[in-house]
């Protein structure tokens, strides 16, 4: 669905404030499942449906923002404390799993792919951080992996909205690979992504501390490294575990550990290439 009538970044930013946030068709399903079986329903289990879906995680954290009491002092960064707050039933009834990405882009099959690639490689950059913080004991390990799940959401939601433009800056960038992602975007939609990430997560108000986790500029501090990293991984191993850029990953990740790179590569998988395919996306 491309939104043609939708310009440069203010509307773009006033846009995504009102749209409603498709969601991955398989988050749909597990979260009809559980809303089914009474059972099995609890804000842990609804939280870990939810986990591997930047747009829902997102859906949610945006509603609790908007419908925020005068009474809440204290601001929420995690999935199943806004559970909690909300109470799940009302999460039911106030945030459906709907629109799918599925139906959104329907026959726009190289732009659903795209779409899938940058989620699964979304939630490998929130498993990596996750993983690093807890060996780092960083206390804030859950908002360390949501920071990271979210941290290209910009991006995300543009293969959603306007699948022609994200398809034009890949195509743009795929024939002349020397230029810079940001001048590509800002040639084709009149700004950049980044820029729409940080006026997004501003108006939407979302946590002071993921403002700062999502923050490459904050790199010297222990967990926004952890973030970064993590996102780079991710973003180069997708590629294949030849990707040129790797071994600079290896070394950084490994003075982030204070573990030597060659460790790194075993940890991740590299070494023996075991690791699952990052090229198969999650549905």
């Amino acid at each position: 669905m491309q939104q043609q009538s939708v310009k440069g970044l203010e509307g773009w930013v006033e846009f995504l404030t009102n749209a409603e946030i498709p969601v991955l068709k398989q988050t749909a399903r597990d979260l009809a499942a559980l809303h089914q079986d009474q059972n099995k329903l609890s804000a842990r289990g609804v939280a870990q449906a939810i986990a591997v879906d930047p747009m829902m995680t997102v859906k949610l954290l945006r509603y609790l923002q908007q419908h925020k009491r005068r009474s809440q002092t204290s601001e929420v960064a995690l999935v199943e404390q806004a559970l909690i707050m909300l109470g799940v039933e009302a999460f039911f009834n106030k945030i459906p799993a709907q629109p799918t990405v599925q139906d959104m882009l329907k026959g726009q099959m190289d732009a659903l792919i795209h779409l899938l690639h940058r989620v699964h490689r979304a939630h490998r950059a929130s498993e990596y951080a996750y993983d690093w913080a807890v060996r780092l004991s960083d206390l804030h390990y859950e908002e360390v992996r949501l920071a990271a799940l979210l941290h290209d959401l910009a991006e995300t939601l543009m293969w959603c909205f306007a699948p022609k433009d994200m398809m034009q800056i890949r195509d743009i960038q795929i024939q002349d690979k020397s230029l810079r992602s940001r001048a590509v975007q800002e040639q084709v939609l009149g700004f950049a992504l980044g820029d729409l990430q940080k006026a997004l997560v501003q108006k939407w108000e979302l946590p002071e501390l993921l403002l700062t986790l999502m923050d490459d500029q904050n790199a010297q501090k222990q967990r926004v490294r952890n973030v970064t990293l993590a996102v780079n991984l991710a973003r180069h191993s997708a590629n294949g575990w030849d990707d040129a850029a790797l071994p600079d990953d290896y070394k950084d990740i490994g003075e982030l550990l204070r573990t030597p790179a060659d460790q790194v590569m075993v940890m991740v998988g590299a070494a023996a290439g075991t690791m699952c395919d990052l090229s198969k996306p999650h549905e």
